[in-house]
Parts: C-alpha cells; sequence; structure tokens
C-alpha cells in the first residue's frame, strides 16, 4: 500500500501508519533515518497535518519512531537484548550490536558517604567517594543515565578526563587492576522524570527500567551504580533451568 485513500474501511492516520511501518520492516526506513517532515507527509498522500500528527502519535507510541526537538522524526532502533547470564558492561554490548558506544560526564565530584551509601559500600560515614553521573550514549543516541558511586581509597587518581576517554570498567582492570568476582543486578520498573527527560531525549513519564549494580572483588563492594534505562531500548533475557 502506497497511497491513503477514503475508500479505504481503515482510518486516514491508521494507512499511513500502515505505509510508515511497512517501509521500516521492508528496510526502505533504516534506523535512525529522518522521516520526511509533516508538510510533505501531507504533500505526498494528500491529507491534513491533522492526520499525519494522529499517525505519528501511534507511531512514536509503539516506539517506531522518536522525535529530536528543532531537528525531526527519526526512525527508532530496535531494542537491545541483553542476556543476564554473566557479566557485561554497556561499552561491550554496545559494541557486539554493532553500536558506537559513548559517554558524557555529566557531573563528577569527590564528596562524603552519607549512611546509605556508606552502609551499601560498607564504609565508615564520611569516609570520601567519588559520585559521577554518566550519559551513555549508542550511535550518539542516548540510552541511559548512570550515578556511579565508588571509594576514593580504591580508586586514587580517578578523574573526569578519564571516564570521558575510556570505558569504567577497562579504568578498573588497566589502571587500578580491578578483578572482578561478581556483580548483582536489580531491575525494576520506572518512568522518566522532568531530569532525565532533558537527557533522554524521551517525554516525562515514558517507561524506564530502574537498574542497581553492585560490583564485587574479593568479596567487598567496590562500586555502586544506579541507571535509568530507556524502558523503549532495552529488553532482559535469562534462562532459568
Amino acid at each position: 500500500m502506497n497511497k491513503v485513500s477514503t475508500d479505504n474501511r481503515l482510518p486516514l492516520y491508521y494507512q499511513l501508519y500502515d505505509i510508515i511501518t511497512e517501509k521500516i520492516h521492508s528496510g526502505i526506513y533504516n534506523e535512525n533515518d529522518k522521516l520526511p517532515s509533516e508538510r510533505e507527509l501531507c504533500e505526498e498522500y494528500d491529507i491534513s497535518r491533522a492526520t499525519v500528527r494522529r499517525a505519528m502519535v501511534e507511531l512514536e507510541k509503539n516506539n517506531y519512531i522518536y522525535k529530536k526537538q528543532g531537528k525531526g522524526v527519526f526512525i527508532s532502533s530496535e531494542a537491545f537484548e541483553q542476556d543476564l547470564l554473566s557479566f557485561y558492561s554497556f561499552t561491550e554490548e554496545m559494541k557486539k550490536n554493532g553500536k558506537e558506544p559513548s559517554s558524557n560526564v555529566l557531573k563528577f565530584e569527590i564528596k562524603k558517604a552519607d549512611a546509605k551509601i556508606s552502609e551499601i559500600l560498607n564504609i565508615d560515614i564520611h569516609t570520601k567517594i567519588y559520585k559521577f553521573t554518566r550519559l551513555r550514549l549508542a550511535d550518539d543516541l542516548p540510552m541511559m543515565l548512570e550515578t556511579t558511586y565508588l571509594p576514593v581509597d580504591r580508586f586514587r587518581g580517578l578523574n573526569k578526563e578519564l571516564l570521558s576517554n575510556k570505558a569504567m570498567y577497562d579504568i578498573f582492570s588497566d589502571k587500578y587492576n580491578v578483578n572482578f568476582e561478581k556483580a548483582e543486578e536489580t531491575f525494576q520498573a520506572t518512568s522518566i522524570t522532568a531530569e532525565e527527560e532533558k537527557h533522554l531525549e524521551v517525554k516525562e513519564n515514558s517507561p524506564a527500567i530502574l537498574l542497581k549494580r553492585l560490583t564485587y572483588e574479593k568479596e567487598k563492594v567496590i562500586e555502586y551504580t544506579v541507571s535509568v534505562a530507556r524502558g523503549d531500548k532495552f529488553k532482559f533475557h535469562v534462562v532459568l533451568e
């Protein structure tokens, strides 16, 4: 179907929805391709802007498209399936999927651990820790926000520049000779906050996944990370035996 017709019993917006999804599935539109503008779609299919906008709402709701403010509408990438059977890193998983991973360090500070963080890291309260927040991207598309807490004593000399230029777990291994014993993760449903919306480029209250990770070295917790992952970009897989 390459045209929208009033003779078709389907609503006009749904006909346009079908045309665009068919072009996605057939490879005419590829992920991160920019869609024609509203005006161009109106002219191509002889339909109103209201019809186009209704189709865009449905396409976005079903994760076929995403919007960049001031830049237009683009084809979404498929959700990444993550196996939960072994230790993994965002950087390596994105590379496996043929994506170029990158990180923007939004905030980096050294502070004293409060009661909650001292308990999690099993350190004395007011012990110095690093706290930093990174925006993780794949092919320049925002994927998740991560806030990490590390004991300063174990990672002396860590700084924003290091984290901006190298994967964190590579820094752990290469600079600090960390041997990972295990990691624990918990997952729960959440939604995007107004602050997270600014960085993740999805609407406030969109579905997301809240992940909390504890990484161990010789049974001692050396990393605590809290991540908010876009719900439209991740799905997790585990085999139960």
